[in-house]
């Protein structure tokens, strides 16, 4: 009873049922369909072991009315209860009895999905939560379906439609999540329960059940990251072009996801190296390992020197991961690598300094920050905390939290005489991923610092512009709220990155490395990324003179050589660069450096007239640049326009092409006329 107790709950998950009573119920309905399903005897026995497998699903997934009946022999004599049911909601009853209540309760609202029904279940698969006492708390069970995707219980019929179409939208079908017939798992997970099988970019991980909170499981693991895995990974590719091989670390590893697909990918040109704090995630990744056909090389290690690919050696494994059970400042201080990615349970301020310290020169950091509640201004109090910055909500606010998380990069890069060049800066609803290279020398340093400024921003109107060093608050701002409003409208916020957020050429090596991948998720994104670096939409893009020939792709230009003479040059500099390779890369940082994209954005919909249609966006974006400004989306805002125009000058062209909303009134009077 103590290995019952220990969970206070019930948990079905993927065929795997687990019961537990507080009083050894041993004629609980639960019980007896675990009786029917593996046709043992004892079901008073509360220290027998459940199923661990994966691939049986819960028996009120059906897709006939004859699979419920089967459940239950209905030909027998006596009296039967209900699979669905415990025996204190529906007592034990004849076979016409209960074949009219499955058809009428359990079968009639059902939810369908490719052929399989999702029946309502009464079984005590969502508990109250236990006392402080241990005890099970009182009250009935809250009837609910078993999703077929991903197992979840749901309550409501129609909360169990809206979580199919998601699963749909994402591309998750029933095959991502299943377990493979032929992986075999020899003990359960700490819980009891079996593992989750997750396939993601042709990688497989084991997932535990409670691996979305991370208060209940140490190996927690986001789907809605999918997006910054992928973002990373190709920022890595493109790394890997440059040099080869390149030591990479993914400092939080927690179910190893992201590493393993570095080394699945990318091969021998990247060294792995996965660390976690905790034993039960390094456990977890190494067996990942093993389900990827990827060695482990794990353990304690010395100094990092020229190591032997060890991937070669035996044949079987496809690539090589060193794991390694330590925290992720003490890894960085003693081991330098060439790419970092930092991505912890909320900000990751406490590790930049570590990961500065011991980071080659033209290296890569990338910095995921998930505390959204800090860097979006709802907690301002943990924002100074934590960043140092005062920021207040505005409708630019996705653009300046991204702002303040590369202020705090640059600030921990110049304490160790780096500097620093963003090449990427996302921010998107649960994240913000920042990219930067670092460049080696005080006085790369000092150039980076001198891009950290104050924000001086008007409360009134939302203009905003950069603060330079000498000017006065109220001279700076191009409007002229400080004069004709009483009191002081303007703010100082930061400080800030007033620096470029995009490297044109990085994204767009970048893209290739997407499409070369197969990952069709993040293409749109990117593509975007390039325009907004540029300050340009596609149709300028596409139609853009240029010494070289333009090959579009996806409505974005991809530059590529034009004679065999210039590609034969391309390959004696690709010669050149693995001989010296630094130099290569610097000459590569200047050619792909554009223009400075203007700072922050206008959304169209804030600053729209009452009482006039305003144009469409993609309208607006041709009435700006015929107007002579630079004009682009922004990812930050899908409202949002960047261009250099100052607001006064924006709203000059919203309102000179918008419409009165009105327009239609005379004719409705001239017909109102007529009919009198």
């Amino acid at each position: 009873m103590e290995v019952f107790r220990s969970c206070d709950t019930v948990y079905l998950w993927s065929g795997a049922e687990i019961y537990g009573a507080d009083g050894g119920d041993a004629s609980s309905a639960g019980d007896k369909a675990a009786d029917q399903a593996e046709k043992t005897e004892g079901a008073a026995d509360s220290d027998a072991k459940p199923s661990t497998t994966t691939s049986d699903r819960h028996i009120s997934i059906q897709t006939k009315l004859e699979g419920l009946e089967v459940l239950v022999d209905l030909n027998g004599a006596g009296r039967k209860s209900c699979p669905l049911c415990p025996e204190e909601k529906f007592k034990a009853c004849y076979s016409h009895k209960l074949r009219r209540h499955l058809q009428n309760l359990h079968w009639k609202v059902y939810v369908e999905f490719e052929g399989q029904m999702m029946c309502i279940c009464h079984l005590p698969c969502r508990n109250l939560k236990p006392s402080l006492s241990g005890d099970q708390a009182s009250g009935r069970h809250v009837a609910h379906y078993h999703c077929v995707v991903c197992s979840v219980t749901i309550a409501r019929k129609t909360d169990m439609i809206s979580h199919l179409k998601r699963h749909v939208n994402k591309g998750e079908t029933e095959a991502s999540y299943s377990g493979s017939s032929d992986v075999q798992y020899e003990e359960p997970a700490p819980s009891g329960q079996p593992y989750e099988i997750m396939k993601e970019l042709g990688t497989n991980v084991q997932l535990l059940p409670n691996h979305t909170t991370p208060q209940k499981s140490d190996t927690y693991f986001n789907r809605k990251m999918k997006t910054n895995r992928q973002l990373v990974f190709c920022s890595l590719a493109v790394l890997a072009e440059e040099r080869s091989p390149i030591e990479c670390l993914d400092a939080f590893g927690a179910t190893g996801i992201m590493g393993l697909q570095w080394a699945k990918h990318l091969r021998s040109a990247v060294k792995v190296t996965i660390t976690d704090i905790s034993d039960t995630c390094v456990k977890m990744i190494k067996e990942n390992c093993e389900l990827n056909n990827i060695r482990v090389d794990g353990g304690s290690r010395g100094p990092r020197g020229p190591e032997v690919a060890t991937s070669e050696v035996e044949g079987t494994p496809i690539a090589t991961v060193e794991v390694v059970k330590m925290d992720a400042n003490v890894t960085m201080h003693l081991w330098p690598f060439d790419y970092i990615h930092l991505d912890p349970f909320g900000t990751a301020v406490n590790y930049l300094d570590a990961a500065f310290r011991n980071i080659r020169n033209l290296g890569i950091i990338s910095v995921t920050s998930t505390d959204t509640s800090s860097l979006y201004s709802k907690s301002p109090n943990v924002t100074l905390r934590h960043y140092g910055c005062h920021i207040i909500r505005t409708e630019y606010y996705k653009e300046l939290a991204a702002r303040m998380v590369v202020d705090t990069v640059s600030r921990a890069a110049a304490r160790c005489n780096k500097g620093i060049e963003v090449l990427l800066a996302v921010a998107l609803e649960h994240f913000v991923l920042v990219v930067v290279r670092v460049l080696r020398g005080p006085t790369q340093a000092d150039e980076s610092t001198k891009k950290l400024r104050k924000l001086v921003h008007c409360q009134w109107c939302e203009e905003r512009v950069f603060l330079k060093k000498g000017n006065m608050v109220d001279e700076t701002l191009p409007c002229n709220c400080h004069g004709s409003m009483p009191g002081k409208t303007a703010v100082q916020l930061g400080p800030l990155w007033s620096g470029p957020l995009f490297n044109t050429g990085f994204l767009r090596r970048m893209l290739s490395a997407a499409v070369k991948h197969s990952m069709d998720d993040i293409q749109p994104l990117v593509k975007t990324l390039i325009c907004e670096s540029d300050c340009t939409t596609l149709k300028s893009l596409v139609h853009g003179s240029s010494a070289l020939s333009n090959q579009v792709e996806c409505g974005v230009v991809i530059k590529t050589l034009k004679s065999g003479e210039e590609s034969g040059q391309a390959e004696q500099s690709g010669k050149r660069k693995s001989g010296e390779e630094s130099g290569n890369v610097l000459k590569r940082m200047k050619c792909e450096a554009s223009l400075d994209h203007p700072p922050f954005y206008y959304s169209i919909h804030r600053h729209s007239i009452r009482g006039m249609n305003m144009p469409k966006l993609n309208k607006f974006l041709q009435y700006l640049t015929e107007a002579g400004f630079r004009v682009s989306r922004t990812h930050f805002d899908p409202t949002g326009v960047r261009t250099d125009a100052t607001l006064e000058q924006f709203k000059s062209v919203l309102t000179k092409y918008s419409v009165p909303t009105n327009t239609s009134v005379p004719q409705t009077s001239v017909s109102m006329d007529k009919t009198l």
